[in-house]
Parts: C-alpha cells; sequence; structure tokens
C-alpha cells in the first residue's frame, strides 16, 4: 500500500535505502506491475507526450514504463489504443489546439497517473468497462472543447464573409487571433535575444556563423564602440571537457605568434550569460581556401598565380611556425583563411591552433588531432580505423598535410581516392596511403576492389604550367612519404619551395610547336641557363633558337642575366623560332576532353545530389572555358608570331635586294672599266697588249655570269615576297574571321545561366522538401541545365575545336613555307655575297690591267722596232702632240676608273658583310 501510494504521488522507492526501508525519490515513477498495464493508461501517457515539458519527464518515464511488448496487449486493447489514438491525433495536428490543450493534457495526465491504482487495477471485466467509459468521457470532454475552441475563433475573427462590406478582396488574408499574434511576436523578439551574444567590447548574431568545429563555433562580431568586424570562436560545453592545460593551449599559441600569415589575436572574453571563453581575432572576409577551392570555377585547381600567392602565404606562416617550436596538427584548406589586401591580391593565413602544441624537432607526441582527409598515414590508423599502435609523430605530420592541402589546391581534388570515397571505404584508403611507391603523388581506385592507379605527374586538367609543375612535383613526391624516416624535413621543404618563389618567370611562345611556356628561373642566372631551360621544355637546341619580341628580332648575349630580360607575360611572349634543317612538329594546346568531365543528369529529383550535379556541371563548363579560351589565345600567338617572322623576312628580302643593286652597281661600273681598260690595250701598237687582252675577256666572262647570277637572285627574292604577301594577306583574312567568331562569348552567356541555376539548386537543397509548384521548376531547371551544358559542349567542339585545328593545319604549312623561304634568302645572301667577291677579284685584274699599262706604254714608245711603219711620214712636233694628247686622255681614264673602284670597293664592303658559305 506504501508503495502503490509513492507511485501515485510521483515519487519511487530507492532500494540502496539504509535498513531495508523505502526511500521515495521525487520526479521518477517506479516500475508498473503486471497488473498494472492497462491499454488506457498507456494509450492516455502517450497522448500527453507530444506537449510534455522538461519539467514533466516523469511523464515521459512513466509513458516508457507503460509500453509493453505487443504480446502481452490483448488485440482488442491494441484496437481501441489505435482507434482512439488516430481520432485524437487529428486534433493534435492543429498548432491552435495543442496550444489550447497544452495543461489541460498534462493535467489530465497527472490525474490519471495519482488515480491509477483504481483506474488501472484489472479487477475483472468491471474494471475494465469503468476503464473504457472514463477514457470515452475524457475523449468527448476534448472533443467538445476543441469545437468550443474552433467556434470562438471564428467570432474572434471578424463577421461573416457575407456580412463584410463591398469591396472586400476575397484574398484578403484573414485576420489573425491576437493571442496567437501575440505569441508567435512574443516568439520571434525571445529567439532575437537569443540570437544575440556579446561580450564586454564586441556584439554578435549566432545567424552569422563563419564556421562550426566540434568544441567551438566562430561568429562575425563587431566592436561595440568602433563597429569594426572581428571574428568570435565561442567554445561551447565540450570543450570545457578537455584537460585545463588544452583548453589554454590555443590562447597561449595564438598570444606567442605573431605573423601576416596567421590570424591575429585581439583579446580572450568571456561572453555575459554563460561566462563561455571567447577568442577575438582577426576576421578574414573571403572565407577559407576551403571556400575557394568549392567554388565550381576552382573546381580543376586553382590558377598558377593564385596557387603561387597560396604556396608563398602557407610557407611562410609555417616557417613562422618553426620558428617558435609550434606543429599545428591539423592543417588543411579549411583552416588556411582567405583575406583580400588593398592591391586587390589575396593573402592567406593560418588559423585554429585548438591543436596545435610546442614540439621541436626531434622531439614527438603521441595524441591525435587532425582531418583524415589530411592525416599522416600512422595517425589515421589510429584515429580513423582505431588499430591500437604505439607509435610516437613528430612534426612531419605537418608535411604531410601540406602535400595533402598543396595537391588540393593545384587539382581541385584529394590525391587519395579509394573507390566510394575516402569517408566511405576507410581502408583502402589506408592502403593507398601506406602502399604508395616512391616518387608517386597520387592514387585512385577506380573500381570496387579494383587496382590503384599511381600517378607520378599532376594531371592535364591542373591549370599550372609544365614549368612549375616540374618544380612542384618533387616536393610532393618527398612530403606525401607514409615512412617518417624517407619524408623530408622541414629545412629542406623551405629551402624547396623558397627556392620556387625566388624565381621570375619568362613567358616563351614556340611559334613551330603553337605551344606555350613558362620558364622559371633564377634572376641571376644567364642566359645560357635560360636556353638549356627553354631547351628541356621544347626540345629546340640552344643554338637553334631564335627569339623576336613585339615584331623585332630579340638578341640575347650570352652574358646578360635572366633579370634584365624584357617584360613577357602569357599574352605577351617571346616569340621562339627554331633554325634547324628539320622544323618542329606542331605540338599545340594540351586539354582533357572536357565532355568526359560533365557529369550524368538523373531524372529522379533529389535536391542533394542534384545540386552537386549542377556543381560539377558548372565546374566542367569553366573548365571548357579556359580550354576555349587557351585556344583562341593560341591563334592569336600563331597569327602575331607569323606577322613578326614574315616581317622580319619581308625586310630580309630588300636587304637582299639592296645586297643584289649594290652588286650590279659595281658589275656595271667594272663592265665599262673592262671596255675602256680593253680599249687602251689595244690601241697599243704591235700587239704587245695580248696577254693583258685575253686577261681581260676572262674578266669580262666573269661578269657576265655574275650578272646573269644576280639576275636569276632578283626573280627568286620577288617570287618570295609575292609568297609571303599571301600569307600575309590569309592571316589578316584569318583574323577578321576570328574577330566575327562569338563561340566564347555564347559559353559565356550559358555559363551564367547555368550559375544561376546552380544557385537555385543550392537554396532547394536547404529545404528538407520541395512543394508541388517548386519540385516543377525545379525538374525544368535540371532539363534546362542539362540543355545548357549540351550546348556548350555543341559549341565548344563544332566551333573553339574545329576552328583551332584548321588553324593548326594551316599554320603548319605556312611555317613550312616561311621556313624554306628564310632557308632560299640565306642561300641568295650568300650567292650575292659570292657575286660580290667575284666582282672584287675582277677589279683587282682590272686594276692590274691599269697599272701595268703606264710601263708597257713607255716601253713601246723607247723601242723603235716595235713602231709600225708609218705609210706617210709626220713631222716631229705633230708626234708629239698627238702622243700627249692621247697620253692626257689615258690619264683621265684611269683617273675616273680609280674613282669607279674606290666607289665599288665601298660599295662592296658595305653590302657584302657575309662572306660566301662554302659548297654555295
Amino acid at each position: 500500500m506504501c508503495n502503490t501510494a509513492s507511485r501515485a504521488a510521483g515519487a519511487s522507492t530507492d532500494p540502496t535505502a539504509p535498513n531495508g526501508h523505502s526511500r521515495t525519490v521525487p520526479g521518477s515513477l517506479a516500475p508498473l506491475t503486471e497488473a498494472e498495464h492497462s491499454p488506457w493508461a498507456r494509450i492516455l501517457l502517450c497522448l500527453c507526450l507530444p506537449s510534455a515539458r522538461p519539467r514533466q519527464g516523469w511523464v515521459l518515464a512513466g509513458a516508457q514504463r507503460c509500453l509493453p511488448s505487443a504480446e502481452a496487449v490483448p488485440a482488442p486493447a491494441w484496437g481501441l489504443q489505435l482507434g482512439l489514438a488516430a481520432t485524437l491525433g487529428i486534433f493534435f495536428s492543429s498548432r491552435k489546439l495543442k496550444h489550447f490543450l497544452l495543461q489541460p493534457q498534462l493535467i489530465l495526465a497527472e490525474r490519471v497517473l495519482q488515480s491509477h491504482r483504481f483506474l488501472f487495477s484489472q479487477r475483472g471485466g468491471a474494471s475494465l468497462h469503468l476503464a473504457a467509459l472514463f477514457a470515452c468521457v475524457v475523449f468527448f470532454f476534448v472533443c467538445f472543447f476543441f469545437f468550443f475552441f474552433c467556434i470562438c475563433q471564428c467570432f474572434a475573427a471578424g463577421p461573416d464573409r457575407s456580412q463584410r462590406p463591398s469591396g472586400f478582396g476575397q484574398n484578403q488574408r484573414r485576420r489573425p487571433c491576437l493571442s496567437c499574434a501575440a505569441l508567435r511576436a512574443e516568439r520571434r523578439r525571445r529567439a532575437a535575444v537569443q540570437a544575440m551574444q556579446s561580450t564586454p567590447n564586441y556584439l554578435w548574431s549566432t545567424d552569422d556563423l563563419l564556421g562550426q568545429g566540434a568544441t567551438a563555433s566562430v561568429y562575425k562580431a563587431r566592436n561595440k564602440k568602433s563597429g569594426e568586424l572581428v571574428a568570435v570562436k565561442v567554445f561551447n560545453n565540450a570543450s570545457y571537457l578537455r584537460p585545463q592545460e588544452v583548453q589554454m593551449r590555443e590562447f597561449e599559441m595564438l598570444r606567442k605568434l605573431n605573423h601576416k600569415n596567421i590570424v591575429k589575436l585581439f583579446a580572450v572574453e568571456e561572453t555575459g550569460s554563460s561566462k563561455q571563453k571567447v577568442l577575438v581575432m582577426e576576421y578574414c572576409s573571403s572565407g577559407s581556401l576551403l571556400n575557394v577551392l568549392e567554388d565550381p570555377a576552382n573546381a580543376f585547381g586553382l590558377a598558377e598565380p593564385e596557387f603561387l600567392v597560396v604556396l608563398q602565404c602557407v610557407v611562410a606562416g609555417m616557417n613562422h611556425l618553426r620558428e617558435n617550436g609550434v606543429v599545428h596538427r591539423d592543417i588543411k584548406p579549411g583552416n588556411i583563411m582567405r583575406l583580400v589586401g588593398e592591391d586587390g591580391q589575396s593573402i592567406y593565413k593560418l588559423t585554429d591552433f585548438g591543436a596545435a602544441r610546442e614540439l621541436e624537432d626531434d622531439e614527438k607526441f603521441v595524441s591525435v588531432y587532425g582531418t583524415e582527409e589530411y592525416l599522416h598515414p600512422d595517425m589515421y590508423e589510429r584515429a580513423v580505423l582505431r588499430k591500437p599502435q604505439q607509435k610516437a609523430y613528430g612534426v612531419t605530420v605537418d608535411l604531410w598535410s601540406i602535400g595533402v592541402t598543396f595537391y588540393h589546391a593545384a587539382t581541385g581534388s584529394l590525391p587519395f581516392v579509394p573507390f566510394g570515397g575516402p569517408r566511405r571505404n576507410k581502408e583502402t584508403m589506408y592502403k593507398i596511403t601506406t602502399e604508395k611507391p616512391p616518387g608517386a603523388i597520387a592514387g585512385v581506385q577506380r573500381q570496387e576492389n579494383g587496382s590503384i592507379e599511381w600517378s607520378y605527374e599532376l594531371p592535364v586538367t591542373c591549370q599550372l604550367s609544365a614549368g612549375l609543375k616540374d618544380q612542384l612535383i618533387p616536393i610532393l613526391a618527398n612530403i606525401l612519404e607514409a615512412d617518417q624516416e624517407k619524408c623530408w624535413g622541414f629545412d629542406q621543404f623551405f629551402a624547396e619551395t623558397n627556392d620556387i618563389l625566388h624565381r621570375i618567370v619568362v613567358d616563351v611562345f614556340s611559334l613551330q610547336q603553337a605551344s606555350s611556356h613558362r620558364i622559371y628561373i633564377h634572376s641571376y642566372n644567364t642566359t645560357s641557363k635560360f636556353l638549356d631551360a627553354v631547351f628541356k621544355q621544347t626540345s629546340i637546341a640552344p643554338h637553334h633558337q631564335e627569339y623576336f619580341y613585339e615584331g623585332h628580332p630579340y638578341e640575347l648575349d650570352p652574358n646578360l642575366q635572366a633579370h634584365s630580360f624584357c617584360r613577357t607575360t602569357q599574352h605577351n611572349p617571346l616569340a621562339l623560332l627554331s633554325s634547324a634543317e628539320q622544323p618542329e612538329e606542331v605540338v599545340g594546346v594540351r586539354y582533357r576532353d572536357p565532355a568526359l568531365d560533365f557529369p550524368k543528369f538523373v531524372p529522379k529529383v533529389d535536391v542533394v545530389a542534384d545540386c552537386s550535379t549542377a556543381k560539377s556541371a558548372v565546374g566542367t563548363v569553366h573548365q571548357t572555358l579556359r580550354i576555349a579560351q587557351a585556344l583562341r589565345r593560341c591563334q592569336e600567338l600563331v597569327a602575331r608570331g607569323l606577322h613578326w617572322v614574315i616581317g622580319n623576312l619581308k625586310s630580309e628580302c630588300s636587304r637582299v635586294l639592296e645586297q643584289r643593286r649594290g652588286v650590279n652597281t659595281v658589275l656595271t661600273s667594272l663592265q665599262l672599266m673592262e671596255v675602256k681598260t680593253r680599249g687602251l690595250y689595244e690601241a697599243l701598237p704591235g700587239g704587245s697588249g695580248l696577254p693583258a687582252l685575253k686577261d681581260l675577256a676572262v674578266a669580262k666572262t666573269r661578269l657576265q655570269r655574275v650578272m646573269e647570277e644576280l639576275s636569276q637572285c632578283s626573280h627568286s627574292i620577288y617570287d618570295f615576297q609575292g609568297a609571303l604577301d599571301g600569307i600575309l594577306s590569309e592571316l589578316v583574312q584569318h583574323g577578321q574571321q576570328a574577330h566575327e567568331d562569338k563561340s566564347i562569348q555564347q559559353i559565356e552567356c550559358c555559363l551564367e545561366k547555368m550559375q544561376l541555376i546552380h544557385k537555385q539548386f543550392r537554396k532547394a537543397r536547404n529545404c528538407p522538401r520541395l512543394g508541388y509548384n517548386e519540385e516543377q521548376i525545379h525538374k525544368l531547371d535540371k532539363v534546362n541545365l542539362g540543355h545548357l551544358a549540351r550546348k556548350v559542349l555543341l559549341i565548344f567542339q563544332d566551333e573553339c575545336v574545329r576552328q583551332y585545328q584548321d588553324v593548326l593545319v594551316l599554320h603548319g604549312s605556312r611555317m613550312r613555307k616561311v621556313c624554306e623561304t628564310k632557308k632560299h634568302l640565306k642561300r641568295l645572301s650568300n650567292r650575292i655575297s659570292t657575286c660580290g667577291v667575284e666582282a672584287m677579284e675582277c677589279q683587282e685584274c682590272l686594276q692590274h690591267a691599269l697599272d701595268t699599262f703606264p710601263q708597257m706604254a713607255v716601253t713601246e714608245k723607247r723601242s723603235p722596232a716595235l713602231v709600225p711603219p708609218v705609210p706617210s711620214p709626220i713631222p716631229l712636233s705633230q708626234a708629239r702632240r698627238e702622243m700627249a694628247f692621247q697620253m692626257q686622255e689615258l690619264l683621265e681614264q684611269m683617273k675616273s676608273v680609280t674613282c669607279d673602284l674606290q666607289f665599288n670597293n665601298s660599295i662592296i664592303e658595305r653590302l657584302s658583310g657575309a662572306a660566301p658559305t662554302p659548297g654555295l
């Protein structure tokens, strides 16, 4: 009896009471006996549960004890229970009725429990019928009050529709109940008050959530005095379960560290009500590196300039940590915050030092922290797989996390991915990371239980250039090393990464190969190092490399340092032309067909899966747009480079023509000189000038042959000029067509529409369930998304790729013509130089003939035997006068010829600088 009374009072006995006496424990219920299990009690208690508040916890406990197994309850009783529960469930679905019946329901449950000795005791059929009668009375009583409440609500809503004045709109909302409206306003006020939290100096709303972890949440807050935006890290109750020294570790770490690439700590305060610790830190408005990588534009990795910024900031921040003997132990993109500086450039900062601790290079630790995708394999085995081990970990575990983070930033994906993902296939994930071959930087399992595909290179979809990849891959291969003994140390890591960051970039476009290259070289390196680096990427030997910059040949002095090179960009590079006899094959732009990366659209409506599919589709369209822009840029550089080379060749043609004109002028003078010299020797009596006349005849023949050679060269040069002009006209025509091409603008337009659909899908993802209309709109947006994706692929394949391939085919034939023209011009220049040399030899022959003529003429005068017979005597004075006149004329001719020779020599020296090539 006492036991029953104690249960009726809402208490239970404690079997541990002294001397075997029972002790009541308020707020709990003792188990009911089997005789006291009544179906009506179970029904009434279950009906009380939906509106039970926390302070009536004994109702819940009592209900749980009043629910035996189904076998112990008769079928009729279960039928009555289900019928009554279904009937009352209709009324309890009303929100207003729930508020109306909140207190009566609890009072009813309390009264039933207090009187359950009489009501729940099954003393034959009479008790059972009495319980049923009581339940029905209660049921009808509740129904009566429900209908009475509804009638009151109708009267409170105003007059009947028929009694409303004219003009009262049919769609006008019914005036709500004043009590309900006040209740909702009070709830909103309380929610707003609860959403606002503050410390003595800072204020924030819990709606401005920036991030949330296991032990704390980060909010955007404002300074109460200045309004300055800050980030506050509010620790939850779980954080206080940690040891005190662990709780204080993050505060001490942030106070100790001071670096531009580490988030600053402003203050440590407490909330006014709950006295929770709050870290007031620097606010990074652009989110984290993870937010950047989740942007569909970076689905295949960051652009090269942004990746270099990430590399520089993370290395600088980690260097500061190591200088202060700190190991972070949770490096990942989510803990690298992004801030945009005043110059518009990104600044990345390390944050979340909750797992950080002081640790020197030669020290070890055994506690496990971190995020599983970025965990070192040894820590992964213990923390994720829960395998017992006694390993200790060193500072190099941060290097593994840095390697995974860098790979993620460079490619947009994780390096080690088992089938199904890292979170679903943990054993295979551990197998991939521990069985990685030396030098491998990634491993992917494509099929379930399939083999692992190891990769030693960054994927072709990566936006990094080949020059940066060559520098980065050895670093990744040596820090993504599971064996801590083989892994690099921080000293070597800092040395190699700083070596990359201290290099300058020279952009080069190989004209024959139609490929762009970025050469990473130290500023103090000379031209020889630069040429070797270009050879490594293009396979063009250093002595065959010729460069053009802004339309002119660019000569690189062998001792010139790289910092003195011209400033280049991807859109304005150095144009490389190979002078090898066998021209290089066209390579073009290396890319992966974006059609292989487009996701498949499933007809079934799934807001989460559809949002992921839309994100993948938008990311692939971004990649498609980048490829299309790269193809367009390659076409522009090809046309520009050809313009430069052809312009230079036309200048070379003009120079060779000028050289030919100079030699031709000399030849004309020499021919006139030969005629005059031959006339002098023919005037000598007695045939004494016959040997000289033979030499003059040979010189005349050589001069005629040289003249014919020059004439042939002139015709060839004019033919080359015509061919070059034809190529230029084709380039101009193609440039006009490229200017009229709108394929890239069409892809950009489709991308903008797909981004709007993706944005809408992101909103729908947060809804637990779509309404009918929203679902229909969602389906139509999904169809439109697939249509836009197919349109982008069609534009890319039919316009961008087709035009690019046509340009490459034409470029190959044009480059062959250009190279042949260049070779022929060199040969023509050598031939003209040879003609100039031969003209100089003829000039020497004529000069020798002129030099020997006076002596021969004097000798002929002294020798009377050589004087021809005179038919009639001439007076001596007349003969002397004629002789003097002839000598005077000869002297004038010799002076004229001498002047011509001097002029010819000057022309030959000026235009015949190139020596004749042997064998030509």
